[in-house]
């Protein structure tokens, strides 16, 4: 079975093709700048050369199209029809109350995918965008959404309710939702497996960490608290996003410096965070580069994340009543190596013994701490595509 997995931005699209058979990705590739001057497609096929094109995708469909002839293409494809495709996955951010797993796609879910876009307007709207376009495209063949905030669907009222009049929360399900869940689902039933422990029978803390990050609680497979809520902006510290704060801090920057709504939503979410503090970039190996060079607002954003997080896993470490292991993925988590070193540095209270020498490895499964540590450490590299693969795959059994 031939899945393509499909992750739709405002002007980007990833994709993935794999054969569920050995979970073997064939192909892989990115449109970028999507509606905009200079679009292109990176495209890549196992065991043939990489394949580049710079072409007009004036929109969702044009890029579509873009990405099937490259998988249908005689030198850098790997099928020779459509229907060697048996099911589209696609990724969609929210879900809000509505999903608390994968579905396949209906003219119902269409709607609540729409609904929910007010709650994600940079996200969902180009989500299900790919669905249509795919539908359109490829009438004949199943469509799967798999939801970012499904997974986080059983948190219970007391970690996902505001403290705020209980009717916004009735009458526009202001609450936290959580989001990274894909990721989440795979790195903690990977970790379960590396500890050769049922799931179900696990106490597990995930950091997310990349220029989005998040962090979960997990107890016996299931999200019971994470760092995101209501949108992708609370939290830790970010690239850009501020994470936590006091909310009249809000409130009064827009007073003072006479701000709409909107104004301050772009600078809460893209101004803020990692880049707002050190005023050098969102990247942190830009920001780390800067910090050896003595600068003091950089070395003070890597501080403030770092601290973030390990004041998220004690929070976590409580709420779980003790963390069995503590998992790093996503591009910091799977590659920083000094920022896993500064989170581990607050973790010896939980029995965390740091190993430094695993620690340098990068971008592999591997685990950063010493044997007969009381609470492990792991990096695990996500796979969220493989995820969305195996739910439309588990899916399509089902019918």
């Amino acid at each position: 079975m031939k899945i393509l997995v499909m992750n739709c931005g405002s002007s980007s699209l990833k994709y993935q093709l794999i054969d569920m058979d050995g979970e073997k990705a064939l192909a892989k590739g990115l449109c970028e700048r999507i509606g905009i001057d200079g679009s292109n497609l990176k495209h890549k096929s196992a065991g043939k050369d990489d394949y580049a094109l710079q072409t007009p995708m004036p929109d969702h469909t044009a890029a579509v199209r873009v990405v099937m002839d490259a998988l249908l293409d005689e030198n850098h494809g790997v099928i020779k029809s459509i229907d060697d495709i048996n099911a589209v996955g696609h990724r969609v951010v929210h879900g809000g109350e509505y999903f608390s797993a994968s579905v396949i796609v209906t003219d119902d879910v269409k709607k609540a995918v729409d609904k929910c876009g007010e709650l994600a307007p940079l996200h969902n709207p180009p989500n299900l965008t790919g669905i249509n376009v795919c539908e359109a495209l490829m009438p004949n063949i199943p469509q799967a959404a798999v939801f970012d905030t499904a997974f986080h669907q059983t948190m219970p009222m007391k970690a996902f309710l505001y403290a705020l009049p209980y009717r916004y929360y009735i009458k526009h399900k202001v609450r936290r939702y959580g989001f990274h869940g894909t990721s989440h689902r795979f790195v903690t039933q990977k970790a379960a497996e590396l500890m050769g422990r049922p799931i179900e029978e696990t106490k597990l803390i995930s950091c997310h960490l990349g220029n989005g990050a998040s962090i979960c609680a997990v107890d016996g497979g299931k999200s019971i608290d994470t760092s995101m809520g209501f949108t992708p902006l609370e939290g830790l510290v970010m690239g850009t996003r501020a994470g936590d704060m006091d909310p009249a801090v809000i409130t009064y920057i827009m007073t003072k410096e006479n701000l709409s709504a909107k104004e301050m939503d772009v600078i809460l979410n893209k101004e803020s965070g990692m880049l707002g503090v050190s005023g050098v970039s969102s990247d942190c190996r830009d920001i780390e580069a800067e910090a050896a060079k003595g600068n003091e607002r950089a070395k003070i954003a890597i501080q403030s994340f770092c601290y973030r997080v390990a004041k998220y896993i004690g929070q976590y470490a409580a709420a779980l009543n003790g963390a069995e292991a503590i998992i790093f993925t996503a591009g910091l988590g799977e590659n920083a190596v000094n920022v896993r070193k500064e989170i581990c540095s607050y973790l010896g209270y939980l029995g965390l013994e740091f190993d430094e020498e695993a620690n340098k490895a990068r971008g592999k499964t591997f685990e950063i701490s010493k044997p007969g540590s009381k609470t492990r450490a792991f990096v695990i590299p996500t796979n969220e595509e493989l995820v969305i693969a195996r739910d439309t795959k588990e899916l399509l059994d089902r019918r």
